[in-house]
């Protein structure tokens, strides 16, 4: 640095002051100065400044106790490597004020699991999910606002900001189901893999929670690869539109595509749709079957759908009901 050369051990680093202040983004160097005396107050560092109050040497105090330490020094490349941040110091500094944009964002970084088996649709990307023994991610505005100091207007506003930027995928559900958030770009970053496409409508059949049924068919994302054509729904007497019905076998088509089954890549497939039950129950069985035209093989599913408001039964089509889904 400035053709001066420092050594630091594990848990250290060296910066200028200007640096520090444009990663706190402060207007004033004295203001970075203030955060690094908050931090040393609360144990959470130690630090010295050097050549005239230039150069910040800083050090992470509890290091040892959650990351690896080496008995020797050796040089690194800046900004490579990663460090593991202990939760519990997550959830003192979130709860110390009111919080920034940038903690918020801080925060959902560090609390998103993917590919975990004990959490609910961790398995379709990496979703935020704070620690409370349940396995579901699914969170409210209030429970959010209540964790960053906000109102739950202003988290609203933060969350379809963080949105429009590509930060988050916000999958929300109808009623008081709740949100689920999913980070954008964390796997690449992280892990240098490639990121996975968000489906929302799969999301929700996954989780069985109601899926928002688009009101203009043109503005529909379900894919066109599955045509009107292949597609049987036996007639009787249902109170889930017909529209709706083929909307859901392609979102399940979409589905078991990505889960390896060939039939739903061949245009020729043909899907068939027929009750298992009377539609005056609360949740209506459907049995799906998916027939190859060259008689290779065929597939058999059952398909569970309930109106999100009971007293929707039998409702004429232009009630379109929201609808519940899974395989």
């Amino acid at each position: 640095m400035e053709h001066i050369t420092y050594q630091i051990g594990p848990g250290e680093w060296i910066c200028t002051l200007a640096d520090l202040q444009a990663w706190f983004r402060c207007r004033f160097q004295h203001q970075a100065l203030s955060i690094l005396n908050h931090l040393k107050d609360q144990n959470c560092i130690t630090f010295t400044l050097l050549e005239k109050n230039k150069v910040v040497k800083f050090k992470i105090t509890d290091w040892p106790k959650d990351n690896t330490v080496l008995e020797y020094n050796c040089p690194c490349k800046k900004d490579e490597g990663l460090f593991f941040f202990p939760i519990a110091r997550v959830h003192e500094f979130i709860s110390m004020g009111k919080c920034s944009e940038m903690d918020i964002l801080l925060d959902l970084w560090i609390h998103a699991v993917y590919n975990d088996p004990s959490v609910q649709g961790s398995y379709s990307a990496p979703v935020v999910y704070y620690r409370n023994n349940s396995g579901n991610p699914l969170t409210s505005f209030q429970t959010l606002g209540d964790r960053w100091n906000h109102s739950k207007a202003t988290i609203s506003r933060i969350l379809k900001k963080f949105e429009e930027q590509n930060l988050i995928t916000l999958v929300s559900f109808k009623g008081r189901h709740g949100s689920m958030i999913y980070l954008n770009y964390y796997l690449s970053v992280m892990f240098d893999i490639s990121d996975v496409m968000i489906d929302k409508e799969e999301i929700a059949m996954k989780m069985q929670l109601p899926i928002h049924i688009p009101e203009n068919e043109a503005e529909s994302c379900v894919s066109e690869t599955v045509t009107d054509e292949q597609i049987t729904v036996s007639e009787n007497e249902s109170c889930v539109p017909e529209s709706h019905m083929k909307f859901i076998i392609r979102k399940v088509a979409e589905l078991l595509k990505t889960q390896g089954i060939p039939c739903c890549e061949c245009p020729q497939t043909q899907y068939i749709l027929s009750p298992l039950s009377a539609c005056k129950d609360i949740v209506n069985l459907y049995t799906l079957s998916i027939i190859c035209p060259y008689g290779n093989t065929a597939y058999r599913f059952e398909l569970s759908i309930t109106p999100e408001d009971p007293s929707a039964q039998m409702a004429p089509e232009a009630s379109q009901p929201a609808l519940e889904g899974g395989v």
